[in-house]
C-alpha cells in the first residue's frame, strides 16, 4: 500500500531526483513548490510542468514573496556570482531560513494530509555551503517536527525528513536520476538565466551541475547561453 509523502520540488535536478526516488519507494508524492521573488522563476515553469510526468499525485506552488526581506542575490539585483571557485563560504546566493521557511510549509501540508514523510533534496557534498542543506539541521528539524504538531504530540507519527541525496556527489544523483527514468532535459538549475530561460552556466548551480554530468561521462541536456 502506498503512503503519502510531501515532495519539495523546485523543478531543479536535485528535487526532481528526489520525486523520482519517493515514489520508487513507494510513496505517493505530493510536490510543494515556491513562488518566492527569485529571479529564476523558469524552474516553477518546469516544476509545473515536470510535476505529473514524474509521478506527483497533487502539486502545490506557495506564493511566498521574500524579496521584502533581502539578503540574497536571489531575491535582489544584487549579482550573482558567476566563475568562482566553489568553497566553504556562504555565498551571496544563500537565501536566508529558505529551507526553513519551506519545510515549515511542507510540515503543514502532511500533517493535513495524514502524510509522516517529506523528502527534500538538499546536498551536503557538491554543493554552495549553505547551512541548511547539513545533516546537522536536518536532524534538528526532524526533532523539531515531532515536538510541534498535534500528530507529533498524540504519537500518530513520527515525522521522517528523507535526504536521499544528501552524502553522494553530483554525478552519482545524475546516475541514480537516469536509473530511474528521469529526464533532465526538463529540468532547470541555474540562478540567473536569461530572459529566454536558456542558463548562464557561470553560477555556482551551473558550475556544479556541470561539474556532475562531466564526472559521470555525460552531455547536459539543457540549453546554455554559450558553450560551457
Amino acid at each position: 500500500m502506498s503512503k503519502k509523502a510531501v515532495v519539495l520540488y523546485s523543478g531543479g535536478l536535485d528535487s526532481t531526483t528526489c520525486m523520482a526516488i519517493a515514489r520508487s519507494e513507494g510513496f505517493e508524492p505530493y510536490a510543494m513548490s515556491f513562488a518566492y521573488g527569485q529571479r529564476h522563476s523558469v524552474e516553477l515553469e518546469k516544476a509545473r510542468d515536470y510535476a505529473p510526468k514524474v509521478g506527483a499525485v497533487d502539486h502545490m506552488v506557495v506564493d511566498i514573496d521574500l524579496r521584502p526581506m533581502g539578503g540574497s542575490a536571489l531575491t535582489s539585483d544584487q549579482e550573482v556570482p558567476k566563475g568562482r571557485e566553489i568553497d566553504d563560504e556562504i555565498p551571496v546566493t544563500y537565501v536566508p531560513a529558505r529551507n526553513t521557511i519551506f519545510l515549515s510549509f511542507a510540515l503543514g501540508w502532511a500533517e493535513v494530509l495524514g502524510a509522516f514523510d517529506i523528502f527534500i533534496g538538499v546536498n551536503a557534498l557538491d554543493y554552495s555551503g549553505y547551512p541548511d542543506c547539513r545533516p546537522e539541521y536536518i536532524a534538528a528539524f526532524e526533532n523539531m517536527a515531532n515536538l510541534a504538531t498535534k500528530a507529533g504530540v498524540l504519537g500518530q507519527g513520527p515525522y521522517r525528513i528523507h535526504t536521499p541525496l544528501i552524502d553522494q556527489t553530483k554525478a552519482q544523483i545524475i546516475k541514480r536520476g537516469l536509473a530511474l527514468d528521469v529526464d533532465y532535459a526538463m529540468t532547470h538549475s541555474c540562478y540567473d538565466p536569461s530572459p529566454q530561460g536558456l542558463s548562464c552556466a557561470q553560477c555556482d548551480s551551473c558550475l556544479l551541475r556541470l561539474k556532475g554530468f562531466a564526472e559521470a561521462g555525460l552531455k547536459d541536456p539543457v540549453a546554455y547561453q554559450e558553450a560551457p
